[in-house]
């Protein structure tokens, strides 16, 4: 990961959850995730922010673990959620997590904080997570031109779809498509796979 971005997040952790918070719910990523998620199925949520997204999958029957690389961020949901669980885990690597273990993956806007040439690398170890059946929802900000950092300092990273789909090479696709997300407004491009 980018390690200003890890940094940014981390120090003003309060600020983000407040701001996702006041987001309207991403009803249609939640939609897809009960479409094509395995129901009861071990699910993984990868770049958890504050931990949002893994209550709302621990509520919805998709027993859910969060892993996040910003400290500041895991402090933030340990104390929100108080009864989930939260560990610390960074892409593209994600040491400590072992391969085939989950039914269910989920990394909602992540890998564009990635510098592009770990993208391919990173969708590998998150197919890499995966039981045979498995699904991963795999999603990011599409730049509107090159890469660039934000006001907060967080890298918005270019990259073209075929670095992430090159890490996914043996998945069935079952979802590969653009749209504008309806929690944050902004453009992104879903990828939902399944291993065989």
């Amino acid at each position: 990961m980018d390690e200003q971005t890890i940094e940014t997040y981390s120090a003003n952790a309060g600020r983000f959850a407040a701001e996702w918070r006041d987001q309207p719910p991403p009803a249609d990523m939640y939609a897809l995730l009960q479409r094509y998620f395995t129901p009861g199925g071990t699910t993984a949520d990868i770049g958890c922010g504050a931990g949002r997204d893994v209550a709302w999958l621990n509520e919805h029957g998709f027993p859910a673990v969060g892993y996040d690389a910003a400290e500041g961020l895991l402090a933030q949901a340990r104390a929100d959620f108080p009864s989930l669980i939260f560990e610390r885990a960074e892409l593209p690597a994600l040491d400590g997590i072992a391969s085939n273990v989950y039914d269910n993956v989920l990394c909602e806007t992540v890998v564009m904080h990635l510098p592009p040439d770990q993208v391919t690398q990173a969708c590998a170890r998150l197919f890499d997570m995966l039981k045979p059946k498995g699904t991963l929802y795999l999603s990011w900000r599409v730049a509107a031109s090159g890469s660039s950092r934000d006001a907060a300092g967080r890298l918005y990273a270019a990259f073209d779809a075929a670095k992430a789909r090159e890490g996914l090479r043996d998945a069935e696709y079952l979802l590969d498509a653009e749209s504008v997300n309806e929690s944050s407004g902004k453009r992104v491009h879903r990828l939902i796979v399944r291993r065989r």
